[in-house]
């Protein structure tokens, strides 16, 4: 496609051979509004020109440049050509529903490109692009293209994609490179998340502490992360987006998520500091303060100097996850809100999106904020509403006469893994309500994928997006009624050949891998039976801490486990690694299968397979809804294990989770006592926890302690929860997780 786009797709071009005879089908997408297939092809060889009329130049030269990329051919560029050429024709009097409307008439004689708009005629140049033909045997420097006449628009004028670069950074290059991407599958708004708890990305020459504090944040283990894009940064990226037709859309969030912001300049909060920078994912109680005349001054001054990087008309504000705690807790937010007549926090976060709207309208921008912006008394009339929980939002947006943009998590957030969110499910997507009614259905903008990072560092954002970012591009252009996913997973086939040339590295259309474990009482064997749930895809698995390729194992049947051992397991697609890998560890040790009772119920939505599973020999895996862990809530965990006879024990152990941002801790400390009778216990140690409790990341960590040889038959565990969420944590004050997989005598 373009400059930057050739670096991506050079091993493609490498590799790209001329044919001798043309595809007989297209696997174009989106798919357009019309394909029809005609009779002989067009040979597109060095002797084709580019033709165009005056104005159109830089698209001739981008097209060109492109064709070079895909097929190393040295097109010339003339303003005329009635043969053997490819023609770029911007004719006002176009006949398409908008201006990214296009038309492309492929005959044996020439290539025909039609628009009203010069973007109309970059869309059409994607869709060319994608039916060049893929190579052959042949070598003869002419590549054959199937005559068609294809008409094509899109159903949505907003069709974006959310990049959340706040808790990983991603470099400027990335950045272009998805672009480029969105582009090529005609994507046409770049929604970049600039501002959150755990960093600012955006420098404001008027606050430098926002990037010189706020946009850095000290981890677990006190190394310092983070980064930001100065304004030649982003006026760099603006520009390239303007150049393949896409408007990048800023996000500065307000009034909460903002913690790398109070903690940059506390003043603006409705507490106390200091702040520091978020390490924790979820939602934070800190806030602005919407009592303080300051704090709209901080906020105008920063919206102005983001709307003079950013010519977009729309400037997203966030509105979303606002505890209101500290509002209710302040005197000033209570005495504003007496003097304004507000009821409630709700109402008071409307005054306050009310406020920054009319500052925003003011330089002849409009907001858009997530579907929260609809509580109280809503936004001015001028507010867009994007829907993110659900439809709802969407559809009280509409009837109340504002434009939405549906984004609902359970079809667009791709951040979500395959085995939650299938390319099937985002593919069902319709982004238009069937509630609305047909007046009101003129609000639906369009739609966006979201890709948050929270789990997501940059060099993983291409196997979480890809291939269901496809289904998404579809969604938003093609028409309803054109929609079938036989068909588009058949023509994604041949795109997975592009995206490999293109350095894209996808992941898995769903859950690759289904798997069944069970224990040979008899033979105290672990089976292990894999399957896979997507056509293409082979197993590779080791017994070990390590899976690559090269030195794994072609699944063909079950596995067996006899001894303590960690199987990993992941799905192969055209000689690459996709998907999560699955890890399965196994205990073979005296309290397998042993007898246990516990003092405390478990949580029934964590039950795994009840107590005896703490007994079965599996551990739990990273994904704490794996049916693997038992949970407790904001209880200790006593739990007695009937070895069945006397044995001669001098360890003893247990595997606790942690997930702070799902409320899951580990225990203080993990205490074990050992029995001959069952009546009278002896303790053997207490193993504290030496985790720390604000780490972010997920935690399975085994509480061993180890003793002198002792004869014992009973084994108890005593496991202290903290009980409730630490005051620094956004869950304070409610009671913690406490989640346990295993307990284990040697």
């Amino acid at each position: 496609m373009m400059r930057h786009f050739g670096i991506l797709v050079a091993v493609f071009l490498m590799t790209l051979s001329t044919g001798a005879e043309a595809q007989t089908t297209f696997s174009i997408v989106p798919q357009p509004d019309s394909v029809k297939l005609g009779r002989g092809n067009f040979v597109l060889s060095n002797s084709t020109v580019i033709a165009s009329g005056g104005g159109l130049g830089r698209l001739a030269g981008y097209l060109k440049e492109q064709i070079g990329i895909f097929t190393h051919l040295k097109l010339k560029q003339t303003h005329a050509g009635a043969k053997n050429a490819v023609v770029l024709v911007l004719d006002k009097s176009f006949r398409g529903p908008d201006a990214e409307a296009y038309s492309l008439d492929v005959t044996p004689e020439k290539v025909v490109l039609k628009a009203g708009a010069e973007v109309g005629l970059f869309r059409g140049i994607q869709t060319l692009l994608q039916i060049i033909p893929l190579p052959d045997s042949s070598k003869n420097g002419s590549f054959m293209i199937r005559s068609c006449s294809i008409k094509d628009h899109p159903l949505f004028g907003w069709r974006g994609l959310n990049l959340d670069c706040v808790r990983h950074f991603m470099t400027k290059d990335f950045i272009k490179r998805y672009i480029d991407l969105l582009a090529y599958y005609k994507f046409n708004v770049f929604h970049w998340h600039l501002t959150d708890d755990q960093g600012w990305r955006i420098q404001i020459k008027k606050y430098p502490r926002l990037t010189e504090v706020g946009a850095w944040r000290t981890e677990a283990d006190g190394q310092k992360y983070g980064g930001y894009y100065t304004q030649k940064d982003i006026k760099e990226i603006v520009a390239y987006a303007k150049s393949r037709y896409i408007t990048v859309v800023p996000e500065i969030e307000m009034p909460g998520h903002c913690l790398a912001s109070l903690a940059s300049y506390p003043e603006n909060a409705c507490v106390p500091g200091p702040f520091q920078v978020g390490i924790q994912w979820g939602v934070y109680k800190d806030i602005y303060d919407p009592a303080k005349a300051s704090t709209y001054t901080f906020l105008e001054n920063v919206l102005t100097e983001v709307m003079k990087l950013f010519p977009s008309h729309y400037i997203h504000i966030g509105g979303d996850e606002v505890p209101k705690v500290e509002w209710k807790e302040n005197a000033g937010c209570q005495k504003l809100m007496k003097e304004k007549g507000l009821k409630n926090g709700e109402e008071l976060q409307s005054y306050f999106i009310r406020r920054i709207q009319k500052f925003v309208e003011s330089k002849g921008r409009q907001i858009i904020g997530w579907d929260e912006i609809l509580e109280g008394k809503g936004p001015g009339q001028g507010g867009v509403v994007e829907s993110w929980r659900g439809i709802d939002g969407a559809i009280q947006a509409a009837a109340g006469g504002h434009y939405t943009i549906l984004a609902p998590g359970e079809y667009t957030y791709l951040s979500r893994d395959p085995e939650d969110l299938s390319l099937d499910s985002v593919y069902s997507f319709n982004p238009v309500p069937s509630a609305l009614t047909p007046a009101q259905r003129k609000y639906v903008m369009g739609t966006e994928a979201s890709m948050w990072s929270e789990h997501a560092p940059q060099e993983t954002v291409d196997s979480k997006m890809f291939p269901r970012l496809l289904a998404m591009a579809e969604d938003a252009w093609t028409a309803q009624g054109r929609k079938n996913y036989a068909d588009f997973h058949e023509r994604l086939q041949a795109q997975y050949a592009r995206l490999t040339y293109l350095g894209v590295d996808y992941g898995p259309e769903r859950k690759a891998i289904s798997y069944k474990t069970t224990f040979d009482k008899e033979k105290k064997e672990f089976v292990i039976t894999l399957s896979p749930t997507q056509a293409g895809i082979a197993i590779r698995y080791t017994v070990g801490d390590t899976l690559d390729l090269a030195d794994s194992h072609l699944y063909t049947h079950p596995v067996v486990i006899s001894s303590t051992a960690t199987f990993l397991t992941q799905a192969e697609m055209n000689g690459r690694l996709v998907g999560n890998p699955i890890s399965l560890s196994f205990i073979t040790d005296k309290a397998l299968n042993a007898g246990v009772k516990v003092e405390e119920p478990y949580a029934p939505q964590y039950a795994a397979g009840g107590v005896e599973s703490l007994v079965d020999g599996i551990r739990g895996t990273v994904n704490y809804n794996d049916g693997l862990w038992l949970g407790y809530k904001g209880t200790d965990l006593n739990a007695v294990i009937d070895l069945k006879k006397e044995e001669t024990l001098s360890e003893a152990g247990a595997g606790f989770y942690q997930s702070i941002g799902s409320y899951i801790f580990l225990p203080s400390s993990v205490q074990f006592l050992v029995s001959k009778d069952g009546i009278r216990f002896e303790s053997v140690g207490v193993a504290q926890n030496v985790v720390p409790e604000k780490d972010p990341d997920t935690v399975i960590k085994d509480f061993t302690v180890t003793f002198k040889p002792t004869e014992a038959r009973y084994v108890k565990m005593i496991a202290k929860s903290i009980g409730v969420c630490p005051p620094w944590h956004i869950g304070a004050g409610h009671k913690a997780w406490l989640f346990i997989d295993e307990i284990f005598a040697n």
